[in-house]
């Protein structure tokens, strides 16, 4: 049998093999091999050195193209969508209606409720004064209602957040007997925070928190919940001497080791309505359409416990209360950023750390509710947003603040339909710091400790840990990881160990990728992995490998090392058959690139099954290593019966060519 040959060698862009005569029909073992067009494998177009870098680089930091609503239009029209982009709020004011302003009015005064006490009771969680918490919850959601391109986001403090920062600024500056110093680093962290959200948005460098991966956060916010929850034993159980520290064995250790300065009226009254709180909360929870419940309870604590605390001082005296609050507006802090000094240092690492996680909470909250709704958060938007609002905060003595979940989910099932909602909201603490602060005198700690723990319990995701167990050991390993390293040695190395974890888990896969045998689904020419389709079988004479992986430098030998043991296997499995392996196929399809080190690998792999007498075939490389295989001079090694589109024409053409 004679095999018609028409190759185009000369052709620089197109690599082909025989083409099968219409009349072959062959039978290898259980595979039929029926009349199959052998198609050429062509060489990506040609492009210069700067388009290609044009377009990684595009690719890279402009996957979404913002530039395209630009296209064609006038000088005027390009202005008006260049102010729309800068200030989402042009966008939709001009269509603002009557109907529109009720739900978000409702909805501002609903997440108000629940702002003001939240903000008092977080601020105390970063060791700050609670009227830090207010200022910190009017202007942010002003600056973020001009900027933020979500509907839905409720900006304020956050618990995770003003734990890290309380924790890392704690641990050398003491917020007792050093508070003005340590509330500029406060601020000043709260400033390097919103200076680098706010970079990572103007250079489009979002995917660097991107290595925070959901098992990472799950395992670092379920720790940093208990840790939260145990320090507000201090207040629940009335301890006037508490650890500074955040590991849970010093923190049971100074509650179980001041057991006498507990106060029964402080306990009696701080798990009564800490049982309050839960209650209402799993009643929203149950019932959706209830959610008011919950967003109220918090004020509505604080309403009666501090007139439970005015009406019986005396017979309630011992239980520790918040004292006088400062009235008035925000106070100027630009001018007392710490830029200088010995703790200039700490004020970075803290501002960075915290401004990852409020970074990266904000945007998550911000995108779950754009999905509900169907409109696009632009996250490169987003953090350029929340960065500026925390710089223009630290000016104006606020700390870190992001979008929170708490309020926005209360915020969307109130109704709300545009970022006005922040404005009324922040209408609302704009009335209580000119007004309402006296009001706070006689407000109990123990009900703000309540407050905290009902907050950060919902950051305990079991069914999501259960979910990573199921799905995935390494990344459960991480989730752990994270958990106990906050939970015993500290916060920040807790999510530094956890993020170790990942990044380690990345190298294991690029180091160590996974490589498969393929076999033929009789009747057809699909190939698939023969451990996972029964029906698939080997090709006799032929070991077919998949190769799921880039091939760079950190893999190549790995691979040719692992593509070695798999023919000897072969050769061994053949042995009993009596047969000989005479091909080893690579299919290609899921290698999207190659390195040098790859390539070597390859052309070494090519030459050690030459001296076994077996001959290699590669199949389907994508464009970018086709390209790399022809400039490096490999190519020219292939071009002989192989190099095929498919597994199944190269295992047809071959089979002919050795029956011809």
């Amino acid at each position: 049998m004679s095999v018609d040959s028409k190759r185009v060698e000369a052709d620089p862009s197109a690599v082909s093999t025989p083409e099968t005569p219409s009349n072959l029909t062959l039978s290898i073992g259980p595979v039929l091999l029926r009349p199959l067009e052998i198609h050429r494998v062509y060489l990506p177009p040609q492009k210069t050195t700067f388009q290609k870098l044009k377009h990684r680089l595009s690719e890279i930091f402009f996957p979404d193209d913002p530039l395209h609503r630009f296209k064609n239009q006038t000088f005027l029209r390009k202005v008006v969508l260049g102010l729309h982009f800068l200030f989402p709020i042009l966008q939709w004011v001009p269509s603002y209606s009557l109907s529109t302003f009720r739900s978000d009015l409702v909805s501002g005064l609903t997440i108000a409720s629940l702002a003001i006490p939240q903000g008092i009771s977080y601020a105390k969680l970063a060791n700050l004064p609670p009227i830090i918490g207010l200022y910190s919850s009017f202007v942010p959601p002003l600056i973020y209602s001009l900027l933020g391109s979500s509907k839905h986001l409720g900006v304020g403090p956050v618990s995770i957040a003003s734990l890290v920062m309380g924790t890392m600024l704690s641990e050398t500056v003491s917020s007792t007997h050093e508070s003005d110093l340590y509330l500029r680093l406060a601020f000043t962290a709260t400033f390097f925070a919103g200076l680098f959200q706010a970079s990572l948005g103007l250079f489009r460098l979002g995917f660097i928190i991107d290595f925070l991966s959901k098992a990472t956060l799950v395992g670092f916010m379920a720790g940093a919940a208990v840790i939260v929850s145990l320090q507000q034993l201090k207040g629940l159980l009335g301890i006037v001497h508490f650890t500074k520290k955040m590991q849970i064995i010093p923190v049971m250790s100074s509650v179980f080791g001041h057991t006498k300065e507990w106060s029964w009226k402080t306990i009696v009254l701080g798990f009564g309505f800490l049982i309050f709180l839960l209650t209402a909360r799993l009643t929203s929870l149950k019932r959706p359409k209830l959610f008011w419940i919950s967003a109220a309870a918090p004020l509505t604590s604080v309403i009666l416990s501090t007139l439970l605390v005015y009406l019986l001082k005396s017979e309630l005296h011992g239980v520790s209360e918040i004292g006088e609050l400062p009235d008035g507006l925000n106070p100027p802090s630009a001018n007392i950023l710490y830029f200088h000094g010995p703790h200039l240092g700490l004020a970075i690492k803290a501002g960075i750390v915290t401004g990852i996680l409020s970074l990266t909470e904000g945007i998550a909250v911000g995108r779950t509710f754009a999905c509900l709704q169907n409109y696009q958060v632009d996250g490169n938007k987003e953090m350029m947003a929340i960065g500026l609002m925390n710089m223009v905060g630290s000016c104006s003595s606020c700390y870190v603040t992001t979008g929170s979940f708490s309020r926005s989910a209360v915020n969307y099932n109130a109704g709300a339909k545009t970022a006005f909602s922040n404005i009324v909201m922040a209408g609302a603490v704009l009335v209580t710091l000119l007004f309402l602060m006296p009001l706070f005198y006689y407000t109990p700690n123990l009900v703000l400790a309540a407050i905290i723990i009902t907050a950060v319990i919902g950051l305990m995701d079991y069914n999501a840990a259960f979910l990573l167990w199921k799905l995935d050991k390494l990344e459960f390993l991480a989730c752990l990881c994270s958990f106990f390293g906050v939970l015993f040695i500290s916060v920040p190395m807790g999510l530094t160990v956890s993020v170790g974890v990942s990044v380690f888990k990345i190298l294991l896969h690029v180091t160590r990728p996974n490589t498969v045998v393929l076999g033929n689904i009789p009747g057809t020419q699909i190939y698939q992995n023969v451990s996972r389709y029964e029906n698939a079988s080997r090709v006799p004479y032929f070991l077919i490998l998949g190769i799921e992986s880039p091939i760079y430098f950190a893999n190549s030998t790995y691979l040719h090392e692992r593509i070695l043991r798999w023919v000897w296997e072969e050769e061994e499995r053949l042995k009993e058959k009596e047969e000989n392996l005479k091909c080893v196929v690579l299919d290609m399809t899921a290698v999207t690139a190659i390195d040098s080190s790859g390539i070597d690998a390859i052309y070494e792999l090519r030459k050690t099954l030459l001296n076994r007498s077996v001959q290699l075939v590669l199949v389907n490389p994508v464009g970018s290593v086709m390209e790399k295989l022809h400039h490096s001079k490999i190519l020219d090694l292939f071009r002989t019966n192989q190099l095929y589109l498919t597994v199944g024409e190269a295992v047809t053409d071959i089979s002919s060519s050795w029956k011809a």
